[in-house]
């Protein structure tokens, strides 16, 4: 079966995380993609960890299945093969501080020239225009300007970083919501263009409701634990053996959960009786459902709260992600054989698509420069003494 982008040829400039993770899901979705690695180091993220058997687990798990090519850049010749690779590939994918790829003299306006139809996108920390275009970035400055730190976390705790790349990530999944847009309109207009994300501009977009907020009170949102800022109960609690949430979003969810805990005195008590209630009332709502899940473990009330209908579900440690059954069912772990790793087990495709096949494996992560001869040679025709004597020059 045909996948989505089988036809669509990636060349993928970017390291680390936020460009490498766009290209993975451009990957999954069927993308050629090809890594172009500095000679020896490859990847920064090559030599970061956690390891296993001197394989970097952090570098397979958003770089599996794709190919890599060894190419300096800082030779005329490297240069020349980049160039003439531009001309064969759909889209481009870089992360580089603003104004690296015109240093290099490898700027879109000259790539552009030589393949009107490439789809050339950029993530940078704050975009390629602005006052701080030019500065350098990482997740943790994406978290902390773009406000999410600041409402991260506990009342009167320091500013709290949310514990996976936030920054990152999400400049992944816009950069590739570009990508397939700007492939979309090229399928009508025949023409390229440049995709530009910005980490700033991209944690500023999930702010959601913390924007409104300050308009309609006039101060800054600020940290609140795990509640929800307009809706209750909506939270963790604390049940005899751990914690759990419930996610009563209307009335008649919090109908349903005051039966399922045999609790109808908190429906029939004023204080509760609408939402707007429940929130501006929300400290001694608490004592009282805190009081009553303190009796039993979590999985009692788990049970029995989900059995009603109210949206409710354990917080799980990464052992019970990996185990949980719903997480299986939709192949969210697959694996991946390794020559130096072994097998490892690396988050799946969340995107199901009916003609798109989801298989349990994924091919392994490429060692540098491992596809140069059936790259370099099947998109541009090298011979293979050609390619050995760019290796013995320097220039792969």
């Amino acid at each position: 079966m045909q996948k989505p982008l089988e036809n669509i040829r990636v060349l993928d400039m970017s390291r680390v995380l936020a460009g490498p993770f766009c290209t993975m899901i451009l990957s999954d979705l069927g993308a050629e993609v090809v890594k172009v690695e500095v000679p020896l180091t490859g990847d920064d993220a090559r030599s970061f960890g956690p390891f296993k058997n001197q394989q970097s687990l952090y570098f397979l798990s958003i770089n599996r299945e794709k190919k890599s090519i060894s190419l300096n850049l800082k030779t005329e010749r490297g240069k020349q093969i980049f160039l003439d690779l531009v001309k064969h590939f759909d889209v481009l994918v870089e992360n580089f501080r603003p104004g690296t790829m015109d240093k290099l003299g490898l700027g879109y306006d000259l790539l552009k020239e030589l393949n009107p139809g490439l789809i050339y996108a950029a993530s940078s920390g704050y975009g390629h225009s602005g006052p701080d275009s030019k500065k350098a970035s990482y997740d943790i400055l994406a978290q902390a300007m773009g406000g999410i730190m600041s409402i991260t976390g506990w009342p009167d705790s320091p500013p709290t970083r949310v514990g996976m790349s936030l920054g990152d990530i999400t400049a992944s999944l816009y950069a590739a919501i570009g990508i397939l847009a700007a492939l979309q309109q090229r399928s009508h207009t025949g023409e390229g263009q440049k995709v530009d994300v910005s980490m700033l501009d991209c944690q500023v977009s999930i702010l959601e409701n913390a924007i409104t907020r300050y308009q309609v009170d006039g101060e800054p949102p600020g940290p609140i634990g795990n509640r929800h800022p307009t809706i209750a109960p909506f939270q963790a609690f604390k049940a005899r053996d751990g914690y759990f949430v419930i996610a009563c979003g209307n009335n008649s969810l919090w109908q349903k959960l005051c039966e399922a805990i045999d609790r109808r005195d908190l429906s029939l008590n004023r204080a509760f009786e609408t939402n707007e209630l429940r929130c501006r009332n929300l400290a001694s709502l608490n004592d009282e459902l805190n009081m009553t899940f303190s009796q039993q473990t979590v999985s009692h009330w788990v049970t029995l709260i989900d059995g009603a209908g109210v949206p409710c579900g354990p917080i799980n440690a990464i052992d019970k992600v990996l185990s949980e059954p719903q997480v299986r069912a939709r192949n969210m772990i697959v694996s991946v054989e390794d020559e130096r790793a072994g097998r490892v087990e690396i988050a799946g495709n969340p995107i199901k698509m009916s003609a798109l096949e989801d298989l349990a494996t994924r091919g392994p992560a490429p060692d540098i420069g491992q596809h140069n001869t059936e790259v370099l040679g099947g998109v541009l025709g090298l011979t293979d003494e050609e390619i050995a004597a760019l290796h013995r020059d320097g220039v792969l």
